[in-house]
């Protein structure tokens, strides 16, 4: 069976150096700052990548892929205990420019299946503002009240 898959692009300026961002994407301390509870990163090929939701429901499990500093971020994503997305079964690459002084972010998330794309839309829609409030020095609330309805398609 071949399962049609499709791609989200997003891309956002940061009022920060890709040095900062970068380690908002790889350092997990700074990660959870953003996105999630608990977040266990290995920011190397073959390296853990593992988040547990403030919910205290959803995981999501993969591997890095590619990690080059201040310039690319790749990881394979998915839900623990999920048919559509398991984990591991697509991957999200993260690129940043420098821009002025700031970062132009360009994030693809490749290899979702149609029924997986509209929830998670809908969590990058919600997570990267975050990650630019706290790039730039701003504190966010805890995302316990959100998140998405990936729960129902993943």
């Amino acid at each position: 069976m071949t399962v049609d898959t499709k791609a989200i692009e997003k891309v956002i300026t940061i009022a920060a150096r890709p040095e900062t961002v970068f380690r908002l994407l790889t350092d997990p301390h700074e990660w959870v700052r953003w996105k999630g509870k608990i977040a266990q990163l290995e920011p190397r090929p073959g390296g853990t990548f593992h988040v547990d939701f403030q919910n205290d429901k959803d995981v999501v499990d993969g591997r890095f892929v590619e990690v080059i500093p201040s310039r690319r971020v790749v990881f394979t994503w998915g839900w623990q205990g999920s048919p559509t997305v398991p984990p591991g079964s697509s991957t999200v690459e993260i690129d940043l420019e420098p821009d002025g002084d700031g970062t132009r972010l360009r994030l693809v998330h490749r290899g979702l299946p149609e029924a997986a794309l509209a929830s998670h839309t809908e969590g990058w829609d919600y997570f990267l503002p975050r990650l630019v409030s706290v790039a730039e020095g701003r504190v966010v609330e805890s995302d316990t009240a959100h998140h998405t309805t990936a729960q129902t398609q993943r």
